[in-house]
């Protein structure tokens, strides 16, 4: 038996995995968010652990034998988070997370620094962690003289199990102090920040031993003492591994809260000029490239609210059968925007809307407005030197049928939808669990799933679609001018 858990930005996962791959059985426990300022995003780290404990509780209701049977966990989460730790191992403050804003300007003060893009492959983004302690140094002077490591949010929980400081090459490649083609810490990037190599946590491959199993908390957890931790991945690494998708230039499209272009790649292939993150892949020699949209069905969750209306039910409403481009345009930057635009200032809007525009006109407007981000981000990619031939769809958005004919659409590419299963991150990390117990060659194990149907573009609306991707791509200009 091997256990993935999961540590995402809404809730932490658990799931068991027995030696052929067989899901056993998962279970889940929610997180909340904190947001006290415009822009801020924060968590308590300690509900990591505590939403840990309520899932494995709950799955040890119906796989408590299974549960003693485990022989490696792997660990998985939200990339970019800054958990500072002091000497003594405790806290200091919230966890700042992946989209939170607030140090855009210490973010452009580090991208200025030519060795930051030179060394990492990626432009510095405000989202990134190292501009996050250099915010930490202007603004919360006494927190940031105590701190003694700073722990990505997954490795956070690898502390707890472990009592070890250990990370990994794809979620570190995320921090803006790794030499993302050595796949090292770089002391120079770390002084720019005011930081050095004692303060990082130690290094391994996601497919490495990173710690071992502590005997209280294993048995506060119903799992046998001493098993391995594996190195884990970033949650997107991590859904890669669990998706298969670890060949030169398999890509998947997650239509998640935030939205995914993912590409694997067999070497390190920066190009920061297009926004496109070029990052350590979980598995050793291998890199990936990745364009990131920061509101994908977070952006439908947002009209969700305003409407007092379930996405499903918005959804439902478009129908079965894709429609051409609607008259209402919706740009998705809620919270600003990476790819292409490393613009955290920037913020949404709707063009284009009449007393005919009901609420069927801004859901339809919603999804093609995501979808002509990806299509951004694919773009982005082919600038970075990788030209995709197909994308497999996962993440809550790809149970829209309408979405994903939409998504194909826009991006002039066949989209695979995955046989029934669960392959997203909590899978890849129970297959890295998998790979670092058993010494197993990653690629044996981490294969692709069988695909249940394609969805094919609707050539007699890519043209139309095609124009409004043009209208689109003028819309963000203007509002940013607007904005300024």
């Amino acid at each position: 038996m091997y256990l993935g858990l999961d540590l995402g930005t809404s809730s932490l996962k658990a799931l068991l995995i027995d030696d052929s791959q067989r899901i056993l059985g998962s279970a889940s426990a929610p997180l909340t968010v904190e947001r006290l300022h415009p822009g801020w995003s924060e968590q308590d780290p300690d509900s990591w652990i505590t939403a840990t404990r309520a899932a494995l509780a709950e799955l040890a209701k119906t796989h408590a034998a299974e549960l003693a049977r485990v022989r490696g966990i792997g660990l998985s989460g939200h990339m970019h988070g800054a958990t500072t730790i002091d000497r003594t191992g405790k806290v200091i403050r919230p966890c700042i997370l992946w989209n939170d804003t607030r140090s855009y300007k210490e973010a452009a003060e580090l991208d200025a620094d030519p060795q930051f893009r030179r060394l990492t492959g990626n432009i510095v983004f405000p989202g990134f962690t190292a501009p996050k302690l250099k915010w930490m140094a202007a603004h919360e002077p006494e927190a940031f003289a105590r701190v003694a490591k700073v722990l990505l949010p997954k490795d956070y929980l690898r502390l707890w199990l472990t009592g070890e400081a250990i990370s990994e090459m794809s979620d570190s490649a995320g921090t803006s102090w790794l030499d993302v083609g050595k796949r090292a810490w770089d002391d120079g990037l770390l002084a720019a920040t005011g930081l050095d190599r004692s303060q990082m946590p130690s290094l391994v491959e996601g497919t490495e031993r990173a710690g071992a199993l502590r005997a209280d908390v294993a048995s506060d957890l119903g799992l046998p003492a001493g098993i391995p931790v594996a190195g884990g991945a970033g949650d997107n690494a991590a859904s890669a591994c669990g998706m298969g998708t670890v060949g030169d230039n398999h890509a998947f499209a997650s239509l998640g809260t935030s939205g995914v272009l993912f590409a694997a790649n067999n070497r390190y292939l920066p190009n920061p000029d297009s926004a496109v993150h070029a990052f350590c892949h979980a598995l050793p020699g291998t890199w990936h490239q990745m364009g990131v949209i920061l509101s994908a069905t977070d952006s439908l969750n947002w009209l969700s609210g305003v409407t007092s209306t379930k996405p499903a039910v918005l959804t439902s409403e478009l129908g079965e059968t894709l429609q051409a481009p609607g008259s209402v345009m919706f740009l998705p930057y809620l919270s600003g925007e990476r790819t292409p635009h490393n613009d955290a200032a920037i913020r949404g809007a709707f063009a284009g809307l009449g007393h005919e525009s009901d609420r069927a006109a801004l859901t339809r407007a919603v999804v093609e407005g995501v979808s002509f981000a990806f299509r951004d981000s694919l773009e982005a990619l082919a600038q970075a030197g990788t030209a995709l031939t197909r994308v497999t769809a996962i993440g809550g958005g790809s149970r829209s049928i309408y979405w994903l004919e939409a998504l194909a659409t826009v991006l002039n590419l066949p989209v695979d939808l995955p046989e029934g299963g669960d392959f997203g991150a909590a899978f890849g990390a129970a297959r890295l669990a998998l790979i670092a117990a058993e010494n197993a060659d990653p690629l044996s194990v981490c294969t692709q799933p069988a695909t249940e149907s394609t969805i094919l573009p609707n050539r007699d609306l890519a043209p139309a679609f095609d124009e409004a991707y043009r209208h689109y791509r003028a819309l963000y200009p203007a509002i940013k001018g607007a904005m300024s």
